[in-house]
């Protein structure tokens, strides 16, 4: 792990950023190529890996995002949670307006409770959009991080980064997983719904080089960026995610998921930084 932190200290944070959601996306990838060997996903076992995808989106936002947001901001009481609050508020406002405008159908939701625009596309199509939704936050927040770490501010670390790039990519995988093989039982081929599956998180490395650039070219937006991408995850978990667990009746198994993942990526922020 030593040799992976030194690596990412060593190269452009720019390109640290591209090649950590590269990671992220290829874990995305690998779970998708899972319909190649399964037929079908049990409902059960769906649930219990969306929980996990919250639990780490939610520690993610406090412990690698808000947390360091907060303390490198400037001033003392409530003038140095400012910047926090802001941030948080727009990434979460930022959110609401692509899910009001961008066609989408969640994975345990009915062709009919499709959100967005009224558009004609297919449901293979609108499954697809849904997961890409979540992963805008997620590679904002890995480039944000590594931007902050080149630009010298206190509490962004390369390890903290690494260890947000880690969380992330564990909670791809069932990710890619669950959209890839709702698309199958659509009658789509195994090929297309991988490449549907994977095709979701291909937005999180564009994601990242534009969020290291912006903290790199415009440093003062750093706390107000990092928040940013926090709220931005809690909308993502609070309007989607963890509605689409409650959908049946493994909620128990979703919530002890979501408990497992709050708990690796809390212990992976804090073992890394």
């Amino acid at each position: 792990m030593k040799e992976i932190i030194d690596y990412f200290e060593a190269i452009d944070p720019i390109l640290a950023a591209f090649y950590a959601t590269l990671f992220t996306w290829g874990l995305t990838a690998l779970g998708a190529a899972l319909v190649f060997f399964f037929k079908t996903m049990n409902r059960a076992v769906l649930d219990g890996m969306l929980g996990f995808t919250g639990g780490v989106m939610v520690a993610a936002s406090f412990w690698s995002l808000l947390a360091p947001g907060i303390e490198m901001s400037p001033g003392e009481g409530f003038v140095k949670v400012i910047p926090a609050a802001v941030g948080f508020l727009l990434g979460a406002l930022f959110l609401f307006g692509l899910d009001k405008v961008l066609p989408h159908l969640h994975i345990n939701f009915k062709e009919n409770e499709k959100e967005g625009i009224k558009t004609p596309w297919h449901k293979t199509t609108l499954l697809t959009l849904a997961i890409t939704l979540h992963n805008i936050p997620e590679g904002l927040a890995v480039g944000v991080l590594f931007g902050g770490v080149a630009a010298g501010f206190d509490g962004a670390t390369i390890g903290g980064a690494v260890a947000l790039a880690m969380g992330i990519g564990l909670q791809n995988f069932p990710e890619g997983f669950a959209v890839a093989m709702p698309l199958r039982r659509q009658g789509l081929s195994r090929r297309k719904s991988f490449m549907f599956g994977q095709a979701s998180a291909l937005v999180e490395p564009i994601a990242a080089v534009l969020g290291a650039w912006a903290v790199l070219t415009f440093q003062p937006i750093l706390p107000y960026a990092l928040s940013f991408a926090a709220g931005a995850m809690i909308f993502v978990v609070v309007e989607e995610v963890i509605p689409e667990t409650q959908q049946d009746k493994y909620t128990d198994i979703a919530t002890m998921g979501f408990i497992g993942g709050f708990i690796i990526m809390m212990a992976l922020d804090v073992g890394l930084s």
